[in-house]
């Protein structure tokens, strides 16, 4: 652990771009954060459907079921019929996690762990992933290091990713990257010891960061790739299976390099993203199976933010269209909709979302709780950074 505190002790970027700080932006932060949480469970439920959706590997079916319903705008997401997945449960046991104010090591993650076996409590009608389960099952709580899991080359699943966004609304700014990366590759590798599995908690957390910060969308995916040799380095500084994470790096990184071709959005001063004149439920369903691993598009930690992403880039804005692109598709679409509703919810608060698809959501009021209290924690940092910077810059000032 001595590698790994010397290398999260090299924190702040003094380069690094500044996140948004207007009184405005800040005035509204604070739904920002509580919609990036609630919105996660509405995506999560709308996709899972208490499962009748998640396994119709049919996109168009959903979509015709969805109009029998009265649309995305008549969806009254409320139990029974709606429940949310293992998806949110695990979420929430992340941001609990967070909160628990235990310093980044072996303290957090062991809280991590800790959480995650109480959610695994809370399972039954939520489709739990078997890589999850499984490696929750195996902790032991009772050693400092009882979190850590074995090597597993088939541990790419999206299990970390779906769990993981909360991780960029407690490290929001630039200069925490290194703690975001930190945290989301502990905590995802704790079920998912596979580079393709732990980068996309990584890439779950980053886009919330982002969203945070008011990056251009267009950009994310861009940003993603370049900060991968960062995440690399990491993993190489604590030291845990080098060797076995270096062979399977590419992967993640090469599915990602083709998306952003495919689309466009490769180089820094891309402004838009390209799309096919015809992108509708048919042609979705098959893009999606042809960048997954093995045709369940949004099943794998490379694919699940991918698509989120996709659709956040597709929807012009639209809650609507997000949810018929990022939460109702064929794929693994509640891990894709957990994903696409928490960076709208970051980005746009509630805005343009019906009040009947998130009143009534299952665990609605802890996630609101939990999104507060996350960005109460991240508040206070920010003033404490600021105020540091200020006095920084004062004893530079004398010192000339």
């Amino acid at each position: 652990m001595l590698r790994l505190a010397r290398w999260v002790g090299h924190l702040v970027h003094r380069g690094a771009d500044k996140m948004m700080s207007s009184d405005s932006v800040l005035a509204d932060m604070s739904s920002r954060y509580k919609a990036a949480m609630v919105l996660s469970g509405v995506g999560d439920a709308m996709g899972y459907r208490s499962g009748d959706w998640e396994f119709n590997f049919v996109g168009a079916d959903i979509h015709k079921e969805l109009k029998i319903l009265g649309g995305i705008g008549k969806l009254h997401i409320k139990l029974p019929g709606w429940p949310v997945s293992d998806d949110t449960v695990l979420h929430l046991a992340t941001a609990r996690a967070l909160l628990s104010g235990k310093p980044i090591g072996d303290k957090l993650y062991i809280e991590f762990a800790a959480e995650y076996r109480k959610g695994a409590l809370d399972m039954k009608g939520r489709a739990p992933g078997n890589t999850t389960s499984f490696s929750i099952s195996r902790h032991n709580l009772a050693k400092p290091d009882g979190y850590l899991s074995p090597y597993n080359k088939r541990g790419g699943g999206c299990g970390a990713a779906m769990r993981a966004m909360c991780i960029g609304l407690r490290y929001p700014r630039p200069d925490q990257l290194l703690n975001l990366i930190a945290v989301s590759v502990e905590s995802g590798r704790m079920t998912h010891n596979c580079p393709t599995g732990y980068l996309g908690s990584f890439a779950a957390a980053l886009f919330t960061s982002y969203a945070i910060q008011g990056v251009p969308v267009v950009s994310w995916g861009c940003r993603l790739v370049a900060e991968l040799p960062k995440v690399l380095d990491y993993v190489r500084s604590v030291g845990r299976d080098v060797k076995e994470n270096e062979e399977q790096w590419p992967y993640f990184t090469d599915k990602w390099t083709a998306y952003l071709q495919e689309r466009g959005i490769d180089g820094e001063d891309a402004t838009e993203a390209r799309f096919p004149a015809t992108y509708g439920v048919v042609e979705r369903d098959a893009f999606y199976k042809s960048v997954s691993f093995r045709g369940w598009g949004g099943s794998s930690g490379h694919d699940a933010p991918m698509i989120g992403y996709d659709a956040l880039l597709g929807c012009k804005n639209s809650w609507e269209e997000l949810c018929l692109a990022g939460m109702l598709h064929g794929g693994d679409n509640d891990s894709t909709g957990v994903m696409a509703g928490c960076w709208w919810g970051a980005l746009y608060g509630m805005d343009q979302v019906p009040k009947c698809n998130y009143k009534d959501l299952e665990y609605r009021t802890q996630l609101e709780e939990l999104g507060a209290k996350l960005y109460h924690i991240a508040e206070e940092e920010r003033k404490e950074f600021e105020s540091q910077e200020a006095e920084d810059a004062s004893q530079a000032t004398t010192l000339d």
